[in-house]
């Protein structure tokens, strides 16, 4: 309990919820009539603005919030304890973990398997985390989120100073995360920057998004073609540089190459004939972070199994994966410079020698 004002940053993983989910999410102990009393007397602010319980927050956004209330006297309630996870629950998540140290742990989640849970959502990660607590003294903590879906590397905090130290570092845009995607037809652009704003589709209660020039958050998304299948398709690789909700998937569809099975963006143009799998072919291949301890987390994650199928039935190659981020590719040797600013001026030498011929000739 304090008696002082507090503050919050808001991060990455909170972008566009509303406020008074942001409390539920954070400072559960703080009921709505209680942030709605804040709100009408001016008390609550973000970015120094006053806020209302409906708001919606951007990451980044400073929220104030007034001192905490002393609790009142009263019984408490009895806690609801989660009931214990089955044998075959536990396997099944234990089987998911790629790494693990004493401050996190990477799954390879599977497509289908929610994240968190919801509304007609009973299966997700969370609720299988108590699994994943090994010899640690708590369960490991959610810092970010994959969609149903999507496939592959989530990161896990294994403590509290890690799960704040990994959120300011989404939050500040240091983790790097590389997707695979399988899309519909070939970019002309093999290495581009797709820069749309994106924002929640008005009537769909913020289960969809789309671009919007005049209401949407500016959205970057760099990609590289790493292989193509004639016109056909194309295997891409996808790195987002700004963490909006569905932010590969509304890109790709805005540019006109929808990624595979995600007829929610892309349609009935989203999928393929000719046996290739109609589930989504989006994958969370590699995460790095910075480690709390010092070094680097770095993990990739295997493919998911219709994923792959549809990879060996394209016949592309998989050697071509896993390029070096633009960061960690080497710079070039001395050698290499030597020979490649040869190669240019012998250029410049043929250009002009032939520009002398020209001038030599008669009219």
């Amino acid at each position: 309990m304090t008696d002082s004002v507090r503050q919050f940053t808001v991060g990455v993983d909170d972008d566009g919820i509303r406020l008074d989910r942001w409390f539920k999410r954070h400072l559960p102990e703080a009921s709505f009539n209680l942030v709605s009393r804040w709100a009408r007397t001016g008390q609550l602010r973000v970015d120094g603005a006053r806020a209302t319980p409906g708001d919606r927050l951007a990451a980044g956004q400073v929220l104030r919030v007034p001192p905490a209330e002393p609790a009142k006297a009263t019984a408490p309630r009895p806690k609801r304890d989660r009931p214990p996870l089955s044998e075959e629950e536990t396997a099944y998540a234990q089987a998911m973990v790629i790494h693990r140290d004493p401050q996190a742990i990477v799954i390879n989640k599977p497509p289908g398997l929610a994240t968190q849970g919801g509304t007609k959502t009973d299966s997700h990660v969370d609720g299988l985390l108590d699994a994943l607590q090994f010899e640690a003294e708590g369960r490991p903590k959610l810092v970010h989120r994959l969609d149903k879906d999507t496939s592959g590397a989530l990161l896990l905090a294994r403590t509290a100073r890690a799960a704040a130290f990994f959120a300011k570092s989404f939050s500040g845009r240091t983790a790097r995360k590389v997707y695979w995607a399988l899309v519909v037809g070939v970019p002309d652009i093999e290495d581009g920057l797709i820069e749309l704003p994106i924002a929640k589709q008005p009537g769909t209660g913020g289960e969809k998004m789309h671009v919007s020039e005049h209401e949407g958050l500016p959205s970057r998304t760099r990609y590289r073609v790493l292989e193509q299948a004639g016109n056909r398709a194309a295997w891409v690789e996808l790195q987002p540089l700004t963490g909006r909700t569905h932010q590969l998937r509304v890109h790709m569809a805005a540019i006109g190459h929808p990624i595979v099975g995600d007829g929610k963006y892309g349609g009935k143009d989203a999928f393929l004939t000719g046996g290739v799998s109609r589930k989504m072919h989006l994958h969370a291949r590699r995460i790095r972070i910075d480690h709390p301890d010092g070094g680097k987390v770095d993990v990739t994650a295997e493919l998911p199994h219709h994923f792959a199928e549809s990879m060996d039935l394209l016949a592309f190659d998989l050697s071509f994966g896993d390029q070096p981020l633009p960061e960690e590719a080497p710079p070039p040797s001395r050698a290499a410079i030597k020979a490649q600013a040869k190669a240019h001026a012998k250029t410049i030498r043929k250009d002009r020698k032939g520009e002398r011929r020209a001038r030599g000739q008669p009219r």
